[in-house]
């Protein structure tokens, strides 16, 4: 990890950690989720649709049990040379080599039990312990090292034109480009980009989600299952039957066992 970037801070959660080792002996694992896609897919839009249906958006960070992190967050700081070839769109930033890869393992790891400060000379970001993350971003699934930590990996599938002209909007109302300067970083890095580094990913992927936030059948099997891990359903399950609780009953000889298939 480069240090001269960024700095990596852990919370005092010395109470919690008692707490829970008093409570549990063992200290519990979050659920991690990827959430991959092209640029302007609607990864952004998934996430927070799923908060939303989860009633995770209207609870106070310290106490929501789910939280987003976003590629965003773990971009190596531009030097001056690079920030102005940015600010004409002529720096790729959907290249791997511009993630902090080690600080993002560093998160995967860590937050299940410490809040985290992320010091940048730009920016602030604190992560809270949750029982399930969601990580989204383009290059979400590119490193195996990465993606194997993802108990499920989500793949948001939107049709090109969709994105691009989501991006040429967004560009140009919150970044303040033109229209050239958007078309010359899309057909520049961003397409070429996504072709090498993102869309090869895609066969990782355990949900493929089409048309993104608008495909509401596939978010609420997604938020059911959630729903499950944060209610223990699974777990209670699981242990029901390493228990002998939920062990199939034995058939009595005078039973039938002519069923129809």
């Amino acid at each position: 990890m480069n240090l001269e970037y960024i700095k990596v801070m852990a919370g005092d959660s010395d109470s919690k950690l008692d707490n829970q080792a008093e409570n549990e002996h063992v200290v519990r694992q979050p659920f991690l989720i990827g959430v991959a896609g092209g640029t302007a897919s609607g990864k952004s839009s998934v996430c927070g649709k799923i908060m939303e249906l989860l009633g995770q958006n209207k609870i106070d960070h310290h106490q929501r049990q789910v939280a987003i992190l976003s590629q965003d967050s773990f971009y190596r700081v531009l030097t001056s040379e690079q920030k102005a070839k940015a600010l004409k769109g002529q720096f790729n930033f959907d290249h791997p080599v511009c993630i902090l890869w080690q600080l993002f393992m560093c998160v995967c790891v860590c937050v299940c039990v410490f809040f985290l400060t992320f010091h940048r000379k730009e920016e602030t970001v604190t992560v809270y312990p949750a029982d399930v993350v969601l990580f989204e971003g383009i290059l979400m699934f590119y490193s195996q090292e990465i993606r194997d930590l993802f108990q499920m990996k989500l793949f948001v599938d939107t049709d090109a034109d969709t994105r691009l002209s989501r991006r040429v909007l967004r560009d140009i109302s919150e970044r303040g480009r033109d229209l050239e300067q958007v078309l010359s970083q899309y057909i520049t890095f961003v397409k070429p980009a996504f072709e090498e580094f993102c869309l090869p990913t895609k066969k990782y992927a355990d949900v493929i989600i089409p048309r993104g936030a608008d495909n509401l059948v596939a978010i609420n099997l997604i938020v059911q299952h959630i729903q499950d891990i944060l209610n223990g359903g699974l777990t209670k399950r699981l242990n029901g039957y390493l228990n002998g609780h939920n062990t199939p009953r034995k058939r009595h000889p005078s039973e039938s066992s002519s069923r129809p298939h």
